[in-house]
């Protein structure tokens, strides 16, 4: 099986352009081609986990990576998948977040020399002038066009800045410079970035007269249509001090079963062979299947201890109902009010909820349990020394937290 028939085998491709000449320059190892990221956060989360999975997978079989830091995109942000706009950054915390990203990264890729290469837009975006990007750039886009986008249409609804207007621009400029700089002549990226990434092959052949190509993978959503990363509480980090190893395990465990080979398919390394095996099982080896999943891309962000210790630790949980190895949470003083602390205060500290009015709406669904017993009350609340010896705390079924001061 080529490298381009695996890809299309694990479920990976979405569309593309020029299928052929890609065939041939993946399957050859000649394929230089970038992936953007946007520093929008100082942590990558889970929806970034595939890109790096499928950026790994090629550079394995000889192409060479480009990871695309978006520090000057990021100065306008995409409009994709959103229905407002971005909150501006300054230029130290888009810093910030391009360094903390180099960082986790580098657990993915092989940036040796001649391997793998990471650059930021930001040196080659925030130097342009004005007039001659409208002259040089602007003059090979159609607003019309553009128009029709999903990306835009969506946020046209309730108003498009001319700020947001011209990210298209500015990612096709991105795969221009690339190209003329480093030789990168392939885009990958999510299905949602089609429209742009399609701006950036027609910027480079109308321009240079010359050929570059565009593939975008499927963006996996569980069942009921959230996008990967997303849950109750706020999105999957790989940065362990966001989400720490145990519930990143427990998200992966927790998927939906219809989801779970589409997963291990699309994100693990295991050979296809002993996927394929796996379409048979259901009832009771459907969770043998989350196990794995969820074990094999713990050991691929978190190391393998931690892979272990997070699975050992979930057994141990949902056998006997506690865990040495669960998330812990350390109370201070200053969690307290007069010696005591409340049941939505506990929550949001435990980080099981983003807000007190999240925590109001889980105690009054009757979801939150303290060493077992429910609460039922959002006014309930604890004296500091029920935490020192540790009180286990449970929103839903499967979210935990080990309480200690």
């Amino acid at each position: 099986m080529t490298v381009y028939e695996e890809l299309v085998a694990r479920g990976l491709i979405a569309q593309v352009t020029d299928e052929e000449e890609i065939k041939e320059l993946v399957n050859t190892g000649k394929a230089v081609f970038y992936i953007g990221f946007d520093p929008t956060a100082d942590s990558l989360h889970v929806g970034h986990f595939m890109a790096l999975c499928l950026m790994k997978r090629l550079q394995m079989a000889g192409n060479k990576p480009i990871a695309l830091i978006g520090g000057g995109t990021a100065m306008i942000g995409d409009p994709s998948g959103r229905s407002d706009m971005r909150q501006m950054m300054t230029k130290e915390t888009i810093q910030h977040n391009c360094d903390c990203f180099k960082a986790q990264m580098s657990k993915f890729i092989d940036f040796s020399e001649g391997k793998a290469m990471m650059v930021n837009n930001a040196d080659w975006l925030l130097d342009l002038n004005y007039v001659e990007v409208l002259r040089e750039v602007g003059a090979h886009f159609s607003v019309n066009r553009m128009l029709t986008a999903e990306c835009y249409k969506q946020r046209m609804e309730k108003g498009l800045s001319f700020l947001e207007f011209n990210y298209m621009i500015m990612q096709s400029y991105d795969f221009y410079a690339l190209f003329q700089k480093y030789g990168c002549n392939m885009q990958f990226g999510g299905d949602d970035q089609w429209s742009n990434m399609l701006g950036g092959t027609e910027l480079i052949r109308r321009k240079l007269g010359k050929d570059a190509y565009a593939m975008t993978i499927n963006l996996l959503l569980n069942s009921e249509g959230k996008k990967m990363g997303k849950t109750q509480s706020g999105a999957v980090w790989l940065d362990p001090k966001k989400t720490s190893p145990f519930d990143f395990y427990q998200y992966w465990r927790n998927v939906a079963d219809d989801d779970v080979l589409k997963c291990i398919r699309m994100l693990t390394f295991l050979p296809l062979e002993e996927i394929d095996k796996m379409d048979a099982w259901e009832g009771a080896q459907l969770n043998t299947a989350k196990e794995i999943l969820a074990f094999e891309l713990t050991k691929m962000v978190h190391g393998e201890e931690e892979a272990d210790k997070a699975r050992n630790a979930a057994k141990t949980l949902f056998s006997s109902g506690n865990a040495a190895d669960m998330p812990s949470v350390t109370l201070t003083d200053d969690d307290f009010t007069e010696g005591v602390i409340d049941i939505l205060g506990l929550l949001v500290k435990s980080t099981l909820t983003p807000s007190r009015s999240e925590a109001r709406r889980a105690v009054e669904q009757g979801g939150v349990s303290v060493d077992g017993e429910k609460v039922t009350d959002i006014k309930t609340v604890y004296n500091a020394d029920l935490f020192t010896e540790g009180v286990v705390l449970k929103k839903g079924k499967k979210n935990f937290r080990k309480i200690l001061k």
